[in-house]
């Protein structure tokens, strides 16, 4: 099922007043990436300033979710719960990884006054949250959507989600990742 980008646009606003994510089965609005599409390759580099590519976790499950800007209260509850459920994400051979616009200064010192262990990758050309159809406006700031996309072993797009909800999205992707694991025989 696909949709235009005014079906997604008007189903992520009920999502929004309802306090769910939005799941777009076939994300087809603006540039946000297919679901069943290989998923864009990057290299940003991380909280340590080293250089972390996508094809790195390839074997892997990963959790690429964007989000707004470190250290407010929204980012800080999203990285916290994805934190506190780091254990699960590793029992279902899944990584972590959070992209913004701030710098590798801004989240080092978002990581250590958090007590953050995942990777939180710098994007402050835009380029990889462009990519992924996460790029937006707020108040003439550019800051990346909380969206969030579930990428599998093979690195394809398996689910898309637009303007989470920080507090119960964590949980959800467990979820969902369960369930896909579950259909696509336990990897």
């Amino acid at each position: 099922m696909k949709f235009s980008k005014t079906a997604a646009t008007l189903v992520t606003t009920a999502c929004m007043f309802a306090g769910i994510a939005t799941v777009i089965p076939n994300a087809h609005a603006a540039d946000l990436p297919d679901v069943g599409s290989k998923a864009p390759d990057f290299t940003l580099n991380s909280q340590e300033g080293t250089p972390v590519g996508l094809k790195e976790f390839r074997g892997k499950w990963v959790v690429l979710y964007f989000y707004p800007k470190d250290m407010t209260k929204g980012c800080t509850i999203e990285a916290h719960n994805f934190q506190r459920d780091l254990a699960q994400y590793q029992q279902k051979n899944a990584v972590v990884l959070g992209v913004s616009v701030d710098t590798v200064d801004s989240h080092q010192q978002f990581c250590t006054k958090e007590s953050l262990t995942f990777k939180l990758l710098a994007d402050p050309s835009h380029e990889v949250t462009t990519q992924y159809g996460s790029l937006g406006d707020y108040k003439g700031m550019a800051l990346a959507n909380r969206n969030t996309f579930l990428i599998d072993p093979q690195g394809v797009v398996r689910k898309v989600y637009v303007k989470v909800n920080p507090e119960p999205h964590s949980q959800e992707l467990l979820t969902a990742l369960g369930q896909l694991q579950n259909g696509a025989g336990g990897k």
